[in-house]
């Protein structure tokens, strides 16, 4: 059964082993920000001064600009202020660390392999999921269990995901929205002319623009128009009994629920 727990990942930054940014340094810079004060920001998180004081120097020693700057009367006498420069930390840190949780909550959701499938791309990482759009959502419908999204990746191209209303909620899925949607080749199938379907969704016809052979598999590069690629992975077998070649139409489709969002 997947799991449904909410889990929380921490996020670290360090040098040569020794800790320069965690979650309990950005509460402190978070109460000097609140307080004006290191005193009172330090009471207010339970650290002493000094470990208050260490914690914001550490910070400002890691930064191009300082996060905090003290006012008139000293270390032990004056105020304190967060500048714009550490208060961009905060934002940024409790990002990064959010999108940790997200991806930890899918690894024990769906195993190791939904890992690849995340947007990882705002942690410098990269993806195995070769079909990425940069999309924005049109439409939310909810329904008691699951949640369709209707995406937008160009003027005349949509995709429809089907994910869980938690998912939905995580990801703050609304109209507006900018998002990542990701479908692995393997998904991707396709349709022969004499095959109907009542549901067109995600189904795309275009002009195969390279064909890659493989001893059992195919790699098909298929331009859908508007500047927009679909790659496709199939068993050799069946590209050649349809006869699928570069400079030929053909159409795909895949289902819904394989559409990966991701966001930021």
């Amino acid at each position: 059964m997947p799991s449904t727990r909410k889990i929380d990942a921490l996020l670290a930054l360090r040098s040569d082993g020794k800790l320069l940014v965690g979650r309990d340094r950005i509460k402190v810079l978070e109460a000097v920000a609140e307080h004006k004060s290191i005193s009172r920001a330090a009471k207010a998180v339970g650290f002493s001064y000094k470990a208050a004081w260490d914690a914001v120097s550490a910070i400002n020693n890691l930064l191009p600009s300082p996060a905090f700057v003290t006012k008139a009367g000293g270390r032990s006498g004056g105020g304190a202020e967060v500048t714009p420069e550490g208060l961009k930390l905060i934002e940024t840190f409790h990002r990064l660390e959010e999108r940790l949780s997200r991806i930890s909550c899918a690894i024990a959701e769906e195993g190791l392999e939904a890992a690849e499938d995340l947007s990882l791309l705002g942690l410098g990482l990269r993806i195995s999921a070769r079909n990425l759009f940069h999309a924005e959502v049109e439409t939310v419908r909810k329904g008691p269990v699951d949640v369709e999204v209707t995406l937008r990746i160009s003027g005349e191209h949509r995709i429809y995901a089907v994910i869980t209303n938690e998912a939905t909620a995580d990801l703050d899925l609304r109209p507006g929205r900018k998002v990542v949607a990701l479908v692995k080749a393997s998904f991707v199938e396709l349709v022969s002319p004499d095959e109907t379907s009542h549901d067109l969704r995600n189904t795309f016809t275009g002009v195969v623009a390279r064909r890659i052979d493989a001893e059992r598999n195919c790699e098909l590069l298929i331009d859908i128009g508007a500047g927009k690629t679909m790659t496709a992975v199939l068993p050799r077998r069946i590209v050649e009994e349809r006869g699928v070649a570069e400079g030929r139409k053909a159409t795909t489709r895949f289902a819904p629920e394989n559409v990966i969002l991701a966001a930021d």
